[in-house]
């Protein structure tokens, strides 16, 4: 399915910025890592499109733009759809002879709000009607881009403006949705979770994603300081610690099967290595009221719920 497609260290470095400096994102913001390194990841000719969000905005000001392929601006909940007509436009235009490449890719990025929420009807039909293009869901766990207001993926506890804590509710109620595994039961042939702590991992998976045949869907943890009120200098620690607590696990999911990414089996095969949540709780600003006596409670729930979900993982990974 996949190419042997190695790189080094040097050989990123070397390949020249497809997403560029000169955005208007703010200082230590992890979304704006992830894309760039994500470009790094391409095989040749490619087209983007890109849902509204935070990462539009601050990359595609008018009349400036970041961006050093084509790129094509779409509505918050139908970049997906437009994914899909790019790739069905790119089919004729081959079958006309008009395209000399033998690939043109296909990438769609979105941010939590317009992918668990406002984006998911457009994005379930694209898969279901098996379009050739690499979904990336940079995940900042809230709307950022308007205000900071929860949404699917904003996690248990943490106070945003539309889930504020107070003396009585302790930020968001719900607990952040499964989207990856929502994508796996779509019977895609490729899904993965990356951070950006752990970048080879997330190139490799990218370009994974975008060599496979078919749709391919790719959950990028992305800490933003703003809406999570934390250091400017931490955000690629976050993001290591989210795996180091199995918050966010990193694995992929190949036809279905899944399989623990290397940093994450390391825990698999060494559970002493598991970090509590509180060493990832505790950097944010967002979650600085479960640390009182009157929410501490919280914190077990969120252990409790992490736990949980690790152990589903590793008996969907077939690991003891």
């Amino acid at each position: 399915m996949f190419s042997e497609w190695k790189f080094t260290a040097k050989d990123i470095a070397e390949k020249p910025d497809l997403f560029m400096s000169g955005h208007r994102a703010c200082a230590g913001c992890a979304p704006a890592t992830v894309l760039r390194l994500i470009m790094k990841a391409l095989r040749g000719p490619t087209i983007t499109t890109f849902a509204t969000g935070c990462m539009e905005v601050v990359s595609t000001i008018y009349p400036y733009t970041s961006w050093k392929i084509p790129y094509i601006h779409t509505a918050f909940e139908n970049v997906a759809a437009n994914a899909s007509g790019i790739e069905a436009a790119l089919k004729i235009l081959k079958k006309k002879g008009r395209i000399p490449q033998e690939h043109v890719d296909v990438i769609a990025f979105a941010g939590d709000g317009g992918t668990y929420d406002i984006g998911i009807q457009a994005l379930s039909g694209a898969v279901e009607r098996g379009h050739d293009f690499l979904y990336v869901l940079y995940d900042n766990e809230a709307y950022m881009n308007t205000g900071i207001q929860r949404s699917g993926g904003t996690p248990h506890g943490a106070s945003t403006t539309t889930s504020p804590a107070g003396t009585v509710i302790p930020g968001k109620l719900e607990n952040k949705k499964p989207i990856a595994d929502i994508m796996v039961a779509h019977d895609m042939p490729y899904a993965a979770t990356a951070a950006p702590y752990y970048w080879r991992d997330l190139i490799t998976k990218a370009r994974k994603g975008i060599e496979v045949n078919g749709p391919a869907f790719l959950h990028v943890f992305a800490p933003c300081p703003r809406g999570w009120r934390s250091d400017i200098s931490k955000s690629i620690e976050i993001s290591r610690l989210a795996v180091e607590t199995c918050i966010f696990p990193l694995w992929e999911a190949i036809n279905g099967e899944y399989q623990l990414s290397a940093p994450s089996k390391v825990i698999a095969l060494r559970p002493e290595r598991k970090k509590s949540v509180r060493e990832y709780l505790q950097l944010q600003g967002r979650f600085r009221h479960l640390f009182t006596s009157k929410f501490e409670k919280v914190i077990d729930e969120i252990q409790r719920t992490t736990d949980g979900r690790w152990q589903r993982l590793l008996k969907k990974c077939n690991i003891a």
